[in-house]
């Protein structure tokens, strides 16, 4: 197909999944729930904004290689106030904007969506009000306009923002739609200015004529999840960095549709971790590796100073195995009519480059340890000696937990719960309502579990169920110390994790951060109730 009718196809959203565009699939809803439809927030002149920002999301174009323009989608913005905070675009990037604020402040987004579907925006790991958090029955059709007003409540840390419509998360972010909320602290010793890097790590698939390729392998790339042959780092191919000889601070997120980094460095040298999901750690962490797997940060302290001239040391992602049978194509991907096989995960990428110039840098003593966390124990809980069992499994051909996919306003009994109180939650890779069977086991795969609302710490982490090599290949590179929104459920593990539901009532979403098992209903509603 040549390139003009290939571009009449993208601006008319008229093809469906495939190589040629953003797959077009048959409206489910138009922000319909029970009949009524979720009225959009509209601006409250009341609210004393710090900041007051307008996002457009818009397809667009971006010259990302030599040749054709690439087709994305990306957040125009437009700064209408910004006090004591800061909003920059990634250098050469279509990617959304890194959003500096502090504890405290209010923020104000203008939404307004020309895509050709519904969309909404989740801030990712903020704990905000029901409406605020981007829950899908608040996503508006082309041409409405959604106003966020929330007060900034978290600790210090690297949040962030992409959208969540019903069945169109994954292609939305793929084609752009993420970026970077960074709440800022007071913390002394810390590298910061040019020396407090971001680095979003996504892979993608181009084609010859530099589009953007999305689900061309059949229903089981759809089933594995995206998986690209070719990693941007915030949203440029070969992403280099010229670094002096000094200190770094490197705020990683894995921005991926469903692929996990199993990051290192090239120099040998150990990773420093200083601060997960939800903040800095109490003290620093180190390791061979860093498991990070999609909606997942970690930030990792990097010292330049001892490097030679000229050095190249490369952001790495080391081979491991993922514990399952549908990596790779195979006898899976001959019964779930797979196309073109894609790069398993699992796979060794060089991710980023840094090249150590000649010039002396900011350097920094790594701190011995950071501000203490406040505590939540698992003896606080109500349900400490009988923690809430979540099944995240493959029946009757699709992704579920417990046994159930995801309703727009659905919440079981096992779904709710009360204000002001603390639980223990299991989340087990495996299982189900009528156990795995045979297909089941065939299907298991690695799931990134995450929780809107709120952040919670994990207490236990059970491999006993995993497959030996399999946790050997990756058991080095978990940091649990930390608060956290999403982690990494490998096939046959059972985390445990410890939350309070304070501040809001609502119903907010957990679910499996693989955006196509997301997109196919792995996911489910929980309320808190007065």
């Amino acid at each position: 197909m040549n390139t003009s009718r290939r571009k009449f196809i993208w601006i008319a959203s008229a093809a469906s999944v495939g190589v040629l565009s953003v797959p077009v699939l048959p409206k489910l809803y138009n922000s319909i729930t029970g009949g009524q439809r979720v009225s959009p927030h509209p601006l409250n002149k009341d609210f004393p904004a710090d900041i007051d920002l307008e996002f457009t999301a818009s397809p667009d174009q971006v010259q990302l290689l030599n040749g054709s323009k690439t087709n994305i989608y990306t957040y125009q913005t437009r700064i209408l106030k910004a006090e004591n905070a800061s909003v920059d675009k990634l250098p050469g990037s279509y990617l959304g904007p890194v959003i500096r604020v502090k504890r405290g402040q209010n923020v104000r987004v203008r939404f307004k969506n020309q895509l050709p579907r519904e969309s909404v925006i989740h801030w990712h790991g903020l704990h905000i009000p029901q409406e605020m958090d981007g829950h899908p029955m608040y996503a508006i059709d082309k041409g409405g306009e959604f106003v966020y007003e929330f007060t900034v409540n978290n600790r210090p840390g690297t949040y962030w923002f992409h959208p969540h419509p019903d069945k169109f998360t994954g292609p939305q972010v793929y084609y752009g739609l993420a970026g970077l909320f960074i709440v800022e602290g007071d913390e002394k010793g810390l590298p910061d200015g040019e020396y407090d890097v971001p680095l979003v790590i996504q892979d993608r698939k181009i084609d010859a004529d530099n589009q953007l390729v999305y689900l061309d392998g059949g229903r089981m790339a759809r089933m594995q999840g995206f998986l690209g042959d070719r990693i941007l780092v915030n949203g440029q191919p070969d992403w280099n960095l010229d670094v002096k000889k000094g200190t770094y601070r490197l705020r990683i997120l894995n921005g991926s549709n469903s692929r996990i980094y199993k990051l290192a460095w090239s120099d040998g040298s150990d990773i420093v971790a200083i601060g997960t999901d939800g903040g800095l750690l109490e003290k620093p962490v180190t390791r061979p590796y860093l498991m990070l797997s999609p909606g997942e940060r970690i930030e990792i302290w990097k010292d330049f100073s001892s490097q030679n001239d000229g050095e190249e040391v490369q952001l790495k992602s080391l081979p491991f195995e993922t514990g399952s049978p549908m990596g790779g194509g195979g006898m899976m991907g001959g019964m779930m009519g797979g196309g073109q096989q894609q790069t398993p995960n699992g796979t060794a990428f060089d991710l980023a480059s840094f090249h150590v110039t000649s010039q002396t840098g900011v350097q920094k003593e790594l701190p011995a340890a950071f501000a203490k966390h406040k505590t939540l124990s698992p003896s606080d809980a109500v349900n400490a000696n009988n923690p809430r069992s979540f099944h995240f499994s493959f029946e009757r051909m699709q992704w579920v937990i417990n046994g159930e996919t995801f309703e727009m306003m659905g919440v079981a009994d096992w779904e709710k719960v009360k204000l002001n109180t603390t639980e223990v939650w299991e989340f087990i890779n495996g299982g189900g309502s009528r156990g795995m069977g045979r297909m089941g086991n065939m299907m298991q795969m690695p799931h990134p579990v995450h929780l809107h609302g709120l952040q919670f710490r994990i207490i236990d982490r059970d491999v006993s169920g995993m497959n030996a090599s399999v946790w050997e290949s990756v058991k080095d590179g978990f940091v649990d110390q930390g608060w956290q929104d999403t982690f990494l459920l490998m096939p046959g593990m059972k985390v445990q994790a410890v939350m309070k539901f304070e501040d809001f009532t609502g119903i907010f979403v957990y679910h499996c951060h693989n955006l196509e098992h997301e997109d196919m209903g792995m996911m489910r509603n929980y309320e808190v109730i007065a």
